[in-house]
């Protein structure tokens, strides 16, 4: 059975449900949370340097060939030898797929290096909003512009109401069979996804579900799950800040937004900096 949300997304495993369940452990991702907020990291340090060192040796290999491959065309077009032309087929054969695979390993290896802190996620369960600041890069997409890789520090800063992101769990196709949890950005009251947002990249086995659970859980204000499971305990939210949000390009109306009780007290923040209300 496919997924409900279209268009379909690339490597569809299955669609979430939201509300409570017994999911409940938030592994090492979750960073912070109080009783308004809580903060997931996306991406660990050492996927990080792993992933990186991994995609830039593909993007040097890609580029190499590249190159190699548009000589070695270059020489056969100037012989006009008949018997060369198979080969010659075969090389842009070649020559295609391996643009093709540059074109991929770019924006994968521009978010990994560019992904600052571990790029977190921030849910507040009071008002019911969702808050990404992150590398371009990092959005869930195959297709892009290629004048955007010239701006490989570009970033999306937006704010989601949570009623219209729906989980889904993708796999990545590898030998190791790893599954991310994607968040499906719907248009109000449709299936219709407009936009992706990743949640949780990269896991193996149940692991891909336990933050979507416990997300879940805090969303919907469930006993199941304690709010000093995360690396930085209750009372530390000014180092949270500190360390983690401070200088990473978080608009200050967001940041105060983070601990808003109410929608209404959400508007008052932002009229006080000028912001559209969303």
């Amino acid at each position: 059975m496919p997924s409900k949300y279209q268009p379909q997304i690339l490597g569809w495993i299955g669609d979430l449900d939201k509300g409570g369940n017994y999911l409940t452990g938030a592994d090492q991702r979750l960073l912070y949370a109080n009783d308004n907020y809580c903060a997931f990291i996306r991406k660990t340090k050492s996927n990080q340097i792993f992933y990186s060192f991994i995609l830039f040796l593909g993007l040097f290999s890609g580029v190499a060939a590249l190159f190699f491959g548009i000589k070695l065309t270059v020489l056969l077009l100037s012989t006009k030898h008949k018997d060369d032309l198979h080969i010659l087929v075969l090389l842009i054969i070649g020559l295609t797929t391996c643009g093709f695979a540059i074109y991929i390993l770019i924006p994968e290896l521009f978010q990994n290096i560019f992904t600052r802190r571990g790029s977190p996620i921030i849910f507040n369960r009071k008002t019911g909003k969702v808050y990404v600041n992150e590398s371009y890069f990092f959005n869930f997409k195959v297709l892009r512009n290629p004048l955007t890789f010239f701006h490989p520090s570009k970033k999306r800063i937006k704010e989601y109401d949570w009623a219209y992101l729906q989980g889904v769990v993708v796999h990545n196709y590898s030998r190791y069979s790893l599954n991310s949890t994607i968040l499906m950005v719907c248009k109000p009251n449709t299936y219709k996804t407009i936009d992706h947002i990743m949640l949780d990249p990269l896991r193996n086995g149940i692991g891909s579900y336990l933050v979507w659970g416990w997300v879940n859980n805090f969303m919907c204000a469930n006993d199941l799950i304690s709010l000093n499971d995360g690396k930085y305990k209750w009372e530390q939210e000014t180092q949270f800040k500190k360390e983690i949000i401070k200088g990473q390009g978080w608009p200050d109306w967001m940041v105060e937004a983070f601990n808003a009780t109410t929608h209404e007290e959400l508007t008052n923040i932002k009229q006080k900096y000028n912001v559209e209300a969303s």
